[in-house]
C-alpha cells in the first residue's frame, strides 16, 4: 500500500482523491508514523431480483412513435 504526508494529502488533496477513486489504497502518514487509511468506497450492486424488479417497472416504448419522433427531429437520409 503506497504513502501520502498529511502535507500531500493538504497540498495535494484532489490528486490524491483521484488516485483513490480510481482503486489505490493509500495510508495517510505524520512525521513518518500512519495515521489512516483512504480506500475507495465500495459500491453496492444490485441483486438479480432487484435488477428484474426494475426492469419490470420500465415504461413500455412504442418503437414506430420513436423512430417517427427521430425522423422529425433528424433527416432520415443521413
Amino acid at each position: 500500500m503506497s504513502t501520502v504526508s498529511v502535507r500531500e494529502l493538504r497540498n495535494h488533496g484532489g490528486d490524491v482523491l483521484a488516485r483513490v477513486a480510481r482503486g489505490e489504497e493509500l495510508v495517510v502518514t505524520s512525521d513518518g508514523a500512519a495515521v489512516a487509511e483512504l480506500r475507495p468506497v465500495r459500491r453496492h450492486s444490485p441483486s438479480t431480483r432487484q435488477l428484474i424488479e426494475r426492469r419490470r417497472r420500465l415504461p413500455v416504448v412504442d418503437a414506430d412513435a420513436l423512430r417517427s419522433d427521430i425522423d422529425e427531429l433528424i433527416d432520415p437520409s443521413l
